[in-house]
């Protein structure tokens, strides 16, 4: 399971925007500097369980609402990094890879 932080930033700062909430504010109801509730919306920060639920009391909404298409399983969490990884790659190093995995699967399939 992978948390998509830039996302789930940008959703608590969606959220407090809807709310004409400024950061400001935010942060005073929730318990949090204003300098943490920044980095949390711009993804440099993770917040804690415990600050994540404080800033969802303090804009009226469940944590499933911020949370709802952050969380990836690991199956998609690969697939996404091996994407990252082939995008870096020549079109000729793209095909040798192929081959190499190609070869792989063969072989683990032998009895």
């Amino acid at each position: 399971m992978k948390i998509d932080y830039n996302l789930l930033g940008r959703r608590i700062a969606r959220l407090r925007k809807e709310r004409r909430l400024t950061q400001d504010k935010l942060s005073e109801k929730a318990e949090i500097s204003n300098n943490y509730l920044s980095n949390i919306e711009n993804g440099r920060s993770i917040p804690s369980l415990e600050t994540l639920v404080r800033l969802c009391e303090a804009m009226e909404v469940t944590p499933d609402t911020v949370l709802m298409g952050t969380v990836t399983d690991g199956k998609q969490y690969m697939n996404d990094d091996i994407q990252q990884l082939l995008a870096q790659c020549t079109p000729q190093e793209k095909r040798y890879v192929i081959g190499i995995l190609k070869v792989f699967l063969a072989e683990r399939s032998r009895p």
